[in-house]
This record gives C-alpha cells, sequence and structure tokens, in this order.
C-alpha cells in the first residue's frame, strides 16, 4: 500500500506505436557529420585552435598561473626532498631489474621527470623507473647480450664494446623506439587502446610480475651467481639454477637482506597505520640503505665476506647519442607493450590522484609526456619510465601540490649523481633486493582478488587467473598478450551468450521483469515477452534465435511446413472430390481411408517454406480446430510475440536479415509480433536496409513494453485471465509512483484503469 505521506505523481496519455508516436510529435532533423567533415575539421586551423593546441601541449603554462606561492611551495619542498630520496634508491634498485649497472638507473630517475615537468598533465605522480617495466627491459636485454657467450644476434655497432656497454645500448634503444610509439599513439589521439587493458587484467599481469621480479631479486638476496635468462619458462629455470646452488648461499648477504626486509616492513606498516599521524611517512628505506652502508664500509663486506656490492658509480652524465636501428628491428615486438603498459599503468595512478584532488588529465597529451620522456631519456641511456605506485604514493602523502615537487626530486636525483655517488660504493646489492622484495607487498597481496572475483564475476576471476598463468610462464610480453586474448574472449563470449528471459508485468504496475524472479506477476494468454540484454550481431544470432524458440516452445519453421502440407492435402482431397465443403464445415465425400502419396512434397520442398495461401479455398482454415480427413497439425496457443529490444544497443546486416527470416516465420504461422523500446538510430537502420516488405511492418514497433501490452490486450480480450491493464470500453495508463526523496526511499507503482475518450489505438 502506499503510505499516506507518499508524493504522487500521474500520468495519462495515448497509447503509442512508434508510428502514431512519429505522427504527434515531430522530430528535429539533425545533420550528422560525415567522416569527411570529422577530418575537414581535424586540419582546420585559427588562432583558438592554435591557442589551445599550445595550452594542451604546454599544460605547465595553465597551473603556473594558479600556482599559489605561499600556499605550495613548502609543501612541493618537503615533498620533493622526500621523494627524491626515494627515487635514488628506487633508481639504483630497480636497475638490477634491467640487468644494467646501478647508475642507469639514476638517469632514468632524472631526464623523464624534467620533461614530464613541462608536458604532463597529473600533478602528483612521480615518473621515473617502474619495476614492471624494468623487468621487461631486462628480459630484452638479457636475450639479446646473455650473461654468457657472444650477443644472441649480431648487431652492428657492437664491436669493441663490453657487455655492460651493449646491454645500455640495448636498454637505450629500446626505451626510444618504446617513446615513439607512445608519442605516435599521442598525436593520432588514439589513447584510447588502454581501455583494453581492464583493472581485472592489469592486476594479474601485474601480480605476475611481481612474481617474476621476487625470483629476480632472490639471487641478490642470497647472493648466488645465476645467469639472466628470459622467454617462456624462464622463471622455473631461473628457480632451477637458484635451487642448484642453495648451499652456496653467501650467509653475510643472506641475514643482511632478512634484517633490511623485517625492518622496513615492520616500519612501513607503521607508517599505514598511522599516516594520518605523521606529518611525513618515514623514509625507512633510505635510512637502512644509509645504515647498510655505513656497516658495510666499516666492516669491509666487499673484501671480509664476499659481498657483491655496488661498487664505483662514476659521477656526471654521458653526452646523447642516437639509437641503434638494428636493434628496433629486433625488439618492435617487445616494445609495443612496454608502451601500453607504462602508460596505462602511469595513467591509472595519475586518474586516482586527478579525481581526489579534483582536477582533469588529458589520456592523449599523457602519452605525448611519456613519449618525449622515454625518447629524451634513452638519448640519455635511461631507460623505459612510467611511475612507481609507492613513489607516487610518497610524492602526494608527503604534501605535493604539482609537478614542483617532481622537479626537486630530480634535482636531488641529479645531487646524487654528480657529487654523492660515491658514498654509495659500498652498498651491498643485496640490500637494494631486499628493498625491491618489500616493495612488492602491495602487488603480491592482489592474490586476494582470486576468491573475490570468484564470488562475484568468475568471467572475470577467468581472466585474472589466466594473465597471472601466462605471464607467469610466458614471460610478461607473450603472457599480457595471452591475457588480452583472454579478456577479449570472455568478451565475445558475454555477448554471444546473453542471459535472455521471458518478462511478465508486475501486478498492479507498469513494470516488466523476468517472471522466474517475482511471484505476483500476471502473464495475459496467448502472449510472450521475450527480452535479449545485449547488441544482436553475426556472432549470437543464431544463439538470440534458439533461445527464441525454446522461450515460445515451438519452431515457427516446423509449424509453417507441416500447415503448408496440410493445406496440399486438403486441396488435393477437394480436388478428388473426397472432401467437400458447406456451410457447416468440411465433410468426407469417401468411404474409404485417404491417403496421401507425398510425391509433391518431395519434389517442392521449398515451397513449404512459403506463406500460406488460401486464395483458391473457400474458407481461411483455423488450425487450432479439429481438421477434416484426420488431418493433424501443431495447435499453437501464442496468438502475439513481444521482443523487448531496450538492451540491443546496435545490430549488424548479418543479424538484421537472420532476424527478418525469423519474424517472417512467425507471421507466416499468424503470430503478431512486436517489437519495443527500440533505439531511435537501429529503428532507422531498419527504415534504410530495406528491412520492411509486406509481411513484416513498421506498425509492429511500439515505443514502450506497456504501450504494446495494452494494444495487444485491446486486440485480443480473450486474453485477459485477470481483470488488470485493460478496460472494456477505454484503455489508458495512469501511473501512481512514490517520490524517491519520501520516506523510505521506495518506488511502488499501480495502474489504474480510467476511461479517456482521446485515448488510440
Amino acid at each position: 500500500m502506499l503510505r499516506p505521506s507518499a508524493r504522487q505523481y500521474v500520468v495519462a496519455r495515448p497509447v503509442y506505436s512508434e508510428d502514431a508516436f512519429a505522427q504527434e510529435h515531430e522530430k528535429i532533423y539533425r545533420q550528422r557529420k560525415t567522416p569527411l567533415d570529422h577530418l575537414r575539421l581535424f586540419f582546420t586551423c585559427n588562432s583558438k585552435r592554435a591557442k589551445n593546441a599550445a595550452l594542451s601541449l604546454l599544460p605547465i603554462i595553465q597551473w603556473v598561473k594558479i600556482y599559489q606561492i605561499k600556499e605550495w611551495l613548502l609543501s612541493d619542498i618537503v615533498s620533493g626532498v622526500s621523494t627524491g630520496l626515494v627515487a635514488v634508491l628506487q633508481g639504483l634498485a630497480y636497475c638490477l631489474l634491467a640487468s644494467l649497472p646501478v647508475r642507469y638507473g639514476l638517469f632514468s630517475a632524472f631526464f623523464p621527470v624534467v620533461v614530464y615537468f613541462f608536458l604532463g598533465t597529473s600533478r602528483h605522480i612521480s615518473v621515473g623507473p617502474f619495476p614492471v617495466l624494468c623487468l621487461m627491459i631486462g628480459s630484452v636485454v638479457t636475450r639479446l647480450v646473455p650473461d654468457t657467450g657472444p650477443p644472441a644476434v649480431n648487431i652492428t655497432g657492437f664491436e669493441g664494446l663490453t657487455r655492460d656497454e651493449q646491454r645500455v645500448i640495448v636498454a637505450a634503444s629500446v626505451n626510444f623506439l618504446t617513446g615513439i610509439m607512445q608519442l605516435g599513439m599521442g598525436i593520432f589521439q588514439v589513447g584510447f587502446v588502454v581501455m583494453y587493458l581492464s583493472d581485472t587484467l592489469v592486476s594479474g599481469f601485474t601480480t605476475a610480475a611481481a612474481v617474476h621480479i621476487l625470483v629476480s631479486q632472490l639471487k641478490f638476496v642470497l647472493g648466488l651467481t645465476v645467469p639472466g635468462l628470459s622467454g617462456p619458462l624462464a622463471i622455473i629455470y631461473t628457480l632451477e639454477s637458484i635451487f642448484g646452488q642453495i648451499s652456496s648461499t653467501n650467509i653475510c648477504d643472506l641475514v643482511t637482506s632478512l634484517i633490511i626486509m623485517v625492518v622496513v616492513f615492520v616500519v612501513k606498516e607503521v607508517n599505514d597505520r598511522y599516516k594520518a599521524k605523521l606529518p611525513v611517512p618515514i623514509p625507512i628505506e633510505v635510512i637502512m640503505t644509509v645504515i647498510a652502508c655505513g656497516i658495510s664500509y666499516a666492516l669491509d663486506f666487499r673484501n671480509r665476506f664476499k659481498v657483491d656490492v655496488v661498487g664505483h658509480i662514476p659521477e656526471g652524465y654521458q653526452a646523447p647519442s642516437a639509437p641503434n636501428l638494428h636493434i628496433f628491428q629486433e625488439t618492435a615486438v617487445e616494445a609495443f607493450p612496454m608502451a601500453i603498459v607504462g602508460f596505462a599503468v602511469a595513467f591509472s595512478v595519475a586518474k586516482v590522484y586527478s579525481v581526489k584532488h579534483d582536477y582533469t588529465i588529458d589520456g592523449n597529451q599523457e602519452l605525448i609526456a611519456f613519449g618525449t620522456s622515454n625518447i629524451v631519456g634513452a638519448s640519455f641511456n635511461s631507460f623505459a619510465a612510467s611511475t612507481a605506485l609507492s613513489r607516487s604514493a610518497v610524492q602526494e602523502s608527503t604534501g605535493g601540490k604539482t609537478q614542483v615537487a617532481g622537479l626537486l626530486s630530480a634535482i636531488i636525483v641529479m645531487v646524487v649523481t654528480l657529487s654523492l655517488g660515491f658514498l654509495l660504493d659500498p652498498l651491498p646489492k643485496s640490500v637494494l633486493g631486499a628493498v625491491v622484495i618489500v616493495n612488492l607487498k602491495g602487488m603480491l597481496m592482489q592474490f586476494r582478488d582470486v576468491v573475490y572475483l570468484w564470488r562475484r564475476d568468475r568471467p572475470d576471476c577467468v581472466v585474472w587467473v589466466g594473465t597471472c598463468l601466462a605471464s607467469i610462464l610466458l614471460g610478461l610480453d607473450l603472457g599480457l598478450a595471452a591475457g588480452l586474448g583472454v579478456e577479449l574472449l570472455s568478451v565475445v563470449i558475454r555477448a554471444q551468450f546473453p542471459r535472455c528471459s521471458v518478462l511478465a508485468n508486475i501486478k498492479g504496475t507498469d513494470i516488466y521483469r523476468d517472471r522466474k524472479d517475482f511471484l505476483s506477476i500476471y502473464e495475459p494468454e496467448g502472449v510472450k515477452i521475450f527480452r535479449i540484454p545485449a547488441p544482436l550481431f553475426f556472432a549470437n544470432i543464431d544463439f538470440f534465435r534458439s533461445k527464441l524458440v525454446e522461450a515460445i516452445g515451438f519452431s515457427p519453421l516446423r509449424v509453417l511446413r507441416k500447415r503448408n502440407k496440410a493445406l496440399r492435402m486438403i486441396r488435393k482431397l477437394l480436388k478428388k472430390g473426397d472432401l467437400k465443403w458447406s456451410a457447416k464445415g468440411f465433410a468426407n465425400s469417401s468411404c474409404g481411408p485417404m491417403h496421401d502419396s507425398g510425391d509433391d512434397d518431395e519434389k517442392n520442398l521449398e515451397d513449404l517454406d512459403l506463406p500460406m495461401d488460401f486464395k483458391d479455398l473457400p474458407i481461411k482454415i483455423d488450425w487450432n480446430s479439429e481438421l477434416p480427413a484426420n488431418i493433424s497439425v501443431p495447435r499453437l496457443e501464442l496468438h502475439s510475440l513481444v521482443l523487448d529490444f531496450s538492451a540491443v544497443s546496435f545490430l549488424d546486416i548479418s543479424a538484421l536479415k537472420s532476424l527478418k527470416t525469423a519474424l517472417k516465420e512467425l507471421i507466416r504461422v499468424e503470430v503478431d509480433i512486436y517489437i519495443v523500446a527500440c533505439d531511435t538510430y537501429i529503428l532507422e537502420k531498419f527504415h534504410g536496409c530495406a528491412f520492411f516488405d509486406d509481411e513484416v511492418h513498421p506498425s509492429m514497433f511500439y515505443v514502450t513494453l506497456h504501450d504494446a501490452m495494452l494494444h495487444i490486450l485491446e486486440k485480443h480480450p480473450e486474453s485477459k485471465t485477470e481483470k488488470m491493464l485493460y478496460h472494456d470500453e477505454k484503455v489508458m495508463t495512469t501511473v501512481t509512483v512514490h517520490h524517491p526523496m519520501g520516506r523510505g526511499g521506495s518506488l511502488r507503482s499501480r495502474d489504474k484503469m480510467v476511461p479517456d475518450p482521446e485515448t488510440k489505438f
């Protein structure tokens, strides 16, 4: 019952078919732009567009004008210093993943940051090395320049270079190619490609990357010499090599790593728990690194315990150099997933902070910014840059307001590179490995997503597990491709096999829901309402037709053929005189049994699919009544079929042709078809593709499902099993609905049958 305090509104209108609605309500003609118009507009240039283009290419111009020095500068300085210290350490640590000398990690934490300062649209992300990208770079580097033996391919320009120098050229060239791909996608406005990487896929991929990173750092934590491997099953071979040497573990490296991991883990938990009370997070990685450097120098870890240390870091920067074009040919396949992954992760993090701080970011400009950052960085021998989640969290949580904090962090890195690199000489690589492992906690904890996804969305769970397993076993590049294939397959399967349903009216309302879900429903006799919640296209149209046949309970083509066979029999009997027609109906005039040879049926089977023709018969036959001469055909209780197209977003030519065939089969067995809530553009496509003919008419389209049902009940009053939705003289709809803001916030409706002389059908 309606509450006394509930607010109500009443709607009274005629029943509308699409034709009636179009006649009564004139549409505004809108001239739609053609692809040529869009292309012409894209290349049109004027002063306003030039100004907007300049502002979009240099976002710094926009936010510098609103920079609040008194309120923001101090926060940016504190954030920049804190982020810079973390960037130094992560640059060194993540460089191990790329199988490069550690000094190049400092380059990657400097050059891309400076370029992004001018071109980026996010004010809070910290640009620089990202562990997943570093690992992907490392797999390419070790493939082309393995730890032992000559390079895997003969590359021009490698003559006379050391192994490390060759690897640096490979990493810089791949980074340059990655930047070109990102810049090209940004210029051509194709940033939408990252939409194909769902959160589920990215979660599974980064979790697999965390497993790879963990395994790759075990050799530093244990102090073992393990060759760098890449390709399918590389992780299995790496583990096999590690466990084969496990007895040679360097105890000093192991103990140092365990202490670092425990202390850093505990303090990070304290930072997370008391982040609201702490002015800045405790930079525990930096503190532990300084302590480890001091202890290693004092106790001479390198000579006394044979610990592998960072060693001498040359001061200063190298002159810019051109990439190796031969390497482009060898690494193009690996560079593309790097470009996509690097941008997707950075854009996802940037989007989170832009929503939190209420400003907008431009995906295509971000592609341009990261592409240019990687191109410039690669010229100075840095490797692919994106953003590390932990480093960005430090920059934002310490009060960073703009990319001024990022620029200051780059200055801190520059100071270390130019003047303080010698202080890191005694730092054990096991410390860097331990820091990397501890920072994997967030990505490894994503394994918990499996349980949640299995309970909430199993297709998404399959995507997560498939991407994760493929990336672990096949490598990150092939794993990403396999995960994308699984994801697209899941989308195709969902679209190809949608959950079709038969609807029924909820008593006392104009609402229709799946009849399996509600008790108080109303279903008129001889009427079926069928709904498909998906677009109709070549891949699912056959599924749609099979589900439709299942819903109505018979095959219209089979019924049509039986009726046409019965018509042939009746004509033949009338011609022979074995059957006669009188006012009382058909009567047998032959005493003997009547048989049909069936020869004509075998010769003209295709005629059985044509519409029934009664022109040479004295009457039109009622197929649900008793037929003469013991002729039997299936009886149909269905007289009206309503197709709910409210969820059909598009329809291709293949589906259109098949749909027309299915509708004709139903019409030929005397079932009235009603298509309701059809999108305007789909309706225009029906008109434009010659969908309508002598059998399929535009009059079958109705504005809403309720309009069609009211029309059916007016046309077939015998279908009413209850006094509802119908009035003997006039039909109209009066809907009374609780106001959503009313007490309890419920929504209910009921139909009142009110005569209206203006009602039309």
